[in-house]
C-alpha cells in the first residue's frame, strides 16, 4: 500500500490516515441502514415480526446495555485521535486502544447493533452483517497502512490487542 491510498487529514500530520472512501461509505452504510431499519419497524413491518414475541422492555434494556459501550468506545477512541493534536504520529495503546485496535469502529457496529435489538428487525440485522463486515475490511485496510508506518511497534500491538472484539478474560 502506498500513502497514495490513504486519505490524510489536512492541518493533521500527527494522524497516519484513512482509507480514500471510509468515511463517505459510513455514512452510505448509516442512511441506508436507518431508512431500512425505520421503514421495516415503524411503517411496514416487512420483518420486524421477532419482536412481537420479545418483550418491549427487554428489548429495550437490551438495545440499551449495547448501545452505552458502543458510545463509550467511539467517544473514546474519537477523543484520543483527534482531540489533542501531537507532534508526529504515534501507536495508541492506552485507554479504549488497550481493549481493541479499532474501538470507533466496534462501537459503530455496537451502535448498530444495538438498533436491530431494539426492534428485531430481520431486515436490518442482515445489513448488520454487511456493515459489519464493511468495518472490518476498513479496520485491516488501515492496519496496512499503521504497519507500514509504525513497522515492528505496531506489530507487537497486534499481538496484544484484539483487532475488534475484546477477549472475554483477559489476555
Amino acid at each position: 500500500m502506498t500513502s497514495q491510498h490513504i486519505k490524510k487529514h489536512p492541518g493533521r500530520p500527527d494522524l497516519v490516515g484513512e482509507h480514500p472512501l471510509g468515511d463517505i461509505l459510513q455514512v452510505i452504510f448509516i442512511v441506508i441502514f436507518l431508512t431500512v431499519w425505520i421503514a421495516d419497524s415503524f411503517i411496514w413491518h416487512f420483518s420486524d415480526f421477532p419482536g412481537k414475541e420479545v418483550s418491549v422492555w427487554l428489548r429495550i434494556i437490551a438495545g440499551v446495555a449495547i448501545a452505552i459501550p458502543a458510545w463509550f468506545l467511539m467517544r473514546g477512541g474519537l477523543r484520543t485521535v483527534f482531540g489533542t493534536p501531537r507532534e508526529k504520529p504515534q501507536v495508541f495503546s492506552t485507554g479504549v486502544f488497550s481493549l481493541v485496535r479499532h474501538p470507533i469502529y466496534l462501537g459503530s457496529i455496537l451502535f448498530h447493533l444495538a438498533l436491530v435489538v431494539f426492534t428485531l428487525s430481520l431486515a436490518s440485522a442482515g445489513l448488520w452483517l454487511i456493515i459489519a463486515g464493511f468495518y472490518r475490511y476498513l479496520s485491516r485496510y488501515e492496519e496496512k497502512a499503521l504497519s507500514e508506518q509504525f513497522g515492528e511497534e505496531y506489530e507487537q500491538y497486534k499481538k496484544k490487542v484484539p483487532m475488534l472484539f475484546p477477549r472475554l478474560g483477559g489476555q
